[in-house]
């Protein structure tokens, strides 16, 4: 089966959410995936579900404390070069059928990893292997080389009106 480049990009909700549908649906097929989550090493509720398929479904977090409102650390680019270097390996060990870069695209708009670091894991994608990458501010770049684009278009948002996020709905 031929595998292809898909990015969810946007400023609404549900980029994340696609991409572990995705995971799910994949495993439910018998598919092995990867999943490297940049920026993300708090817990999330999607981590329990996961580890129930733990025999398919790899998800390793590459990141530490949140930084959206200040700048990243030394950690924050030590975490994601780390990331990088796994998903390359996870991309080329011929294990997995999936390969998720979860907020990588919020990585490369932080600096904490360059748009070229994401179109070399593209050309190095095995003919059989799917590749989805996630997270606002997609680089043009990525956008022209991906086959599949999807904007999350915020029209209305809960958290405006000052919701938290919830668990085991935003988080």
């Amino acid at each position: 089966m031929k595998g292809y480049v898909q990015v969810y990009t946007g400023n609404g909700k549900g980029k994340t959410t696609a991409a572990l549908g995705q995971a799910l649906r994949a495993a439910g097929a018998g598919l092995r995936v990867y999943i490297a989550q940049f920026l993300k090493g708090m817990h999330y509720s999607e981590l329990h579900s996961i580890q129930r398929y733990s025999d398919l479904i790899t998800l390793k977090q590459y990141g530490g404390a949140c930084f959206i409102n200040g700048k990243p650390s030394e950690e924050d680019y030590r975490l994601s070069g780390l990331g990088l270097r796994e998903s390359r390996e996870a991309i080329l060990s011929g294990k997995y059928e999936m390969v998720i870069l979860d907020e990588a695209n919020v990585a490369v708009h932080f600096g904490l990893l360059k748009v070229e670091d994401l179109l070399d894991l593209i050309a190095i994608k095995p003919e059989g292997l799917e590749l989805v990458i996630t997270g606002r501010y997609a680089p043009t770049e990525l956008l022209e080389k991906a086959d599949l684009v999807t904007e999350m278009k915020e029209i209305k948002h809960y958290y405006t009106a000052g919701v938290q996020a919830r668990n085991g709905i935003e988080k």
